[in-house]
């Protein structure tokens, strides 16, 4: 697989409306579990519509590996221009400081939103364009935006084989779980680095 399309939930269908909510770092941990092989095994881009939620933090993601992965990519590509132009000013100013660092940003439609088909020919593109999605879905947790884009991505797998890569509630969890586990063994261990006399 050359290019990913990466999406998921809005940060809204989460109930996580700020940057700091205590669930963003484990998400991102979950992300990263998944690209980081994808990029092992030849991973070149990274492609999102850049929505206020999953998108952000899979470029986050993207952005730290870049560091250790120069060869990736990364790309927002947007339904329409200025999508941001609605949202509070600390939205604004993490959306704008994650623009600046892609390697390639575009919107499909060069003018402001005009209707949901804009939408639908920014999916259309970010499926040709890809050779597999890495989508933030989970049925049992929450309906959400994100089911159409499974469904159409299910269709394409049985068409051509197309990728699905999914992450679900369970994967957070458990990304959860071994953090939480790894910072107590770092407690642990530095309690008792002491040698025994």
């Amino acid at each position: 697989m050359k290019t990913l399309f990466a999406t998921g939930y809005r940060a809204h269908e989460l109930q996580i409306f700020n940057q700091k909510h205590k669930h963003i770092p484990y998400i991102k941990k979950a992300i990263e579990a998944k690209l980081i092989p994808l990029i092992e095994e030849g991973l070149e881009w990274v492609i999102t519509p850049g929505q206020y939620g999953f998108d952000l933090w899979v470029c986050e993601v993207a952005l730290e590996l870049q560091s250790v992965y120069p060869q990736l990519k990364l790309s927002i590509i947007t339904a329409f221009m200025n999508p941001e132009e609605q949202w509070n000013d600390e939205k604004k100013e993490y959306y704008r400081q994650i623009i600046t660092k892609v390697d390639y940003y575009g919107a499909v439609s060069h003018q402001p939103y005009a209707g949901p088909w804009q939408f639908q020919a920014r999916d259309e593109l970010l499926f040709r364009k890809s050779d597999g999605l890495l989508l933030f879905y989970d049925e049992e947790a929450a309906e959400g935006s994100p089911k159409y884009v499974k469904e159409k991505a299910l269709k394409k797998h049985q068409e051509d084989g197309y990728e699905l890569i999914l992450i679900t509630a369970e994967d957070i969890q458990n990304a959860a779980e071994e953090e939480n586990y790894d910072s107590y063994v770092d407690t642990y261990e530095s309690n008792y680095d002491e040698p025994i006399e």
